[in-house]
């Protein structure tokens, strides 16, 4: 019997390697462009009218040392599009997306593995998180007209620890299987 009402999206199997079969569990691959047109797809296979809550789990990376354990974005951002020259051109953007019910922490998301210093110093002025899925998974379930919630565990510092990844899945994957079943 599966929960109704709540679609689990992760980007990879080991993000959601510990939530039990209950759910309804998406895996997109990797990036943004996979995740939109994945999420996109499964929510058209539902009405209109009954689309599932998007409930995208998954790994991040800390923007500021003091940033650790499970988190609940209120705002995600498009961090690796030109908006402002697109926006001078006349072109409107839309690059920043509220996520109801959030803790306050703002996610940063892009197609870039952020791993340097340089990098990561400079989205760190604009946000607490980086992924590479939970803005293209929040605009594509907007877009389709459902609900959404992000919950992020940080893996990482986007620093050279990024790299330790591999590590750090399972008991991240665990975190966010339990925070899932507290509230589902």
């Amino acid at each position: 019997m599966h929960v109704n009402g709540i679609l689990v999206v992760s980007a990879t199997k080991a993000e959601a390697a510990h939530v039990p079969d209950r759910y309804d569990v998406l895996i997109t691959g990797i990036g943004k462009v996979t995740a939109a047109v994945a999420v996109t797809a499964a929510l058209a296979r539902h009405p209109e009218d009954a689309r599932p809550l998007v409930v995208n789990i998954g790994t991040a990376g800390a923007l500021h040392d003091h940033h650790g354990g499970l988190y609940v974005p209120s705002t995600v951002i498009n961090h690796d599009i030109s908006s402002n020259v697109l926006r001078s051109l006349g072109h409107p953007v839309q690059d920043t997306l509220a996520i109801g019910d959030g803790d306050g922490t703002v996610l940063a998301t892009g197609d870039t593995f952020v791993s340097e210093a340089e990098v990561r110093d400079a989205l760190a002025a604009r946000a607490d998180l980086v992924d590479m899925e939970g803005f293209a998974i929040a605009h594509a379930a907007a877009y389709m007209g459902a609900g959404i919630r992000l919950v992020k565990y940080v893996s990482d510092h986007a620093d050279d620890t990024a790299m330790d990844w591999p590590k750090q899945i399972d008991a991240a994957a665990r975190a966010l299987a339990q925070w899932l079943e507290e509230r589902y």
